[in-house]
């Protein structure tokens, strides 16, 4: 019987992306948490028995207070955080409507090109979601 140190954490994010509203080019939503000092993409932890679709939505809500429509889903991320392993469902996102608020939770939120995105995420594990929504917008690696 596996104790509940094992137990796999089941969370779900988005890679919220839009178009400039000045150059009309590709930015990328990253979240700073004030409790960890980092940035990352908006995601958390999900409610018990709620799909994880629903789930990656409702953090982006409540995470940057955008509306998201959501398109493919992304690589799922594998790691251990605070010691037991955490698995990550994400899915790209086109932000519809967008109206942040700071909570204690994120305190600040950034839209960046894709290359300064994938150099401000704070963990490396992360930054192969930038090439993966790329890929699935069909748009170069080199976008933004």
């Amino acid at each position: 019987m596996s104790s509940p140190e094992d137990r796999t954490v089941q969370a779900a994010g988005c890679v919220l992306w839009r178009r400039s509203p000045v150059t009309g080019g590709l930015e990328l939503c990253l979240v700073h948490r004030p409790k960890y000092d980092d940035w990352s993409w908006p995601k958390g932890k999900l409610k018990r028995g709620e799909d994880a679709l629903a789930g990656a939505l409702r953090e982006v809500a409540e995470e940057t207070g955008c509306r998201a429509v959501p398109g493919a889903e992304l690589p799922t991320l594998r790691y251990r955080a605070n010691g037991r392993p955490k698995q990550v469902r994400y899915w790209a996102a086109e932000a519809v409507t967008c109206a942040f608020s700071p909570t204690d939770e994120v305190d600040r939120i950034l839209w960046l090109a894709p290359a300064a995105a994938r150099a401000r995420l704070t963990q490396p594990y992360d930054r192969p979601l930038v090439d993966a929504l790329l890929a699935v917008l069909h748009l170069p690696r080199t976008a933004g």
